[in-house]
């Protein structure tokens, strides 16, 4: 089973991504973030990241190891991974408990991640993103950090319509994604 990663930082176009691909047949797993969020706004709930960040890493990280387990197909694209929770705390200024550390021990993903990086083309605010594009440049250094931190190789996704990185993406062979394949930071 390969589980391959698109992480970045927000409004970089990693769900866009992640859509085609489900549409074009592989399997995806949908950003669990953007779905805790509706459901805790739904539910009038505190437990979303601007009222209570460490509450909604915790929903987070129990969604993604659910996640994780129940996505067993070949090749499976994730719209960011367990390391994304402990950058998220650590831009918030929290600690990241040991739980964090062990769960993206345990339960690792491809080697290499696909990054897609800070795009202000297209960033956009909606329901789920609040942050601002310097704020999602932050996250973006902090989220490739963690993953570097965490042993995984970043590869960058190229600036390009959602077709060229569908095709981009899908003309690498899973578990043989190399850095010669991308520019990588």
């Amino acid at each position: 089973m390969n589980r391959i990663v698109i992480s970045g930082g927000p409004g970089a176009g990693k769900t866009t991504l992640i859509e085609a691909l489900g549409k074009r047949g592989y399997a995806i797993s949908e950003e669990v973030s953007r779905q805790l969020i509706r459901q805790q706004v739904q539910l009038q709930s505190n437990l979303v990241p601007w009222k209570n960040l460490e509450g909604f890493a915790q929903l987070a990280l129990e969604a993604m190891i659910k996640d994780f387990k129940n996505n067993d197909a070949e090749v499976t694209f994730f719209d960011r991974g367990i390391p994304d929770i402990m950058a998220y705390l650590e831009v918030g200024g929290f600690s990241v408990s040991k739980d964090f550390s062990m769960a993206a021990q345990q339960y690792r993903y491809q080697t290499q991640v696909l990054m897609t990086p800070p795009w202000l083309e297209i960033y956009v605010n909606d329901e789920e993103r609040w942050q601002s594009f310097q704020e999602a440049q932050e996250l973006y250094k902090a989220i490739a950090k963690v993953y570097h931190s965490c042993g995984y190789q970043l590869l960058e996704l190229p600036k390009c319509s959602v077709n060229e990185r569908v095709t981009f993406v899908t003309s690498l062979t899973p578990g043989v994604l190399s850095r010669e394949a991308f520019p990588s930071h």
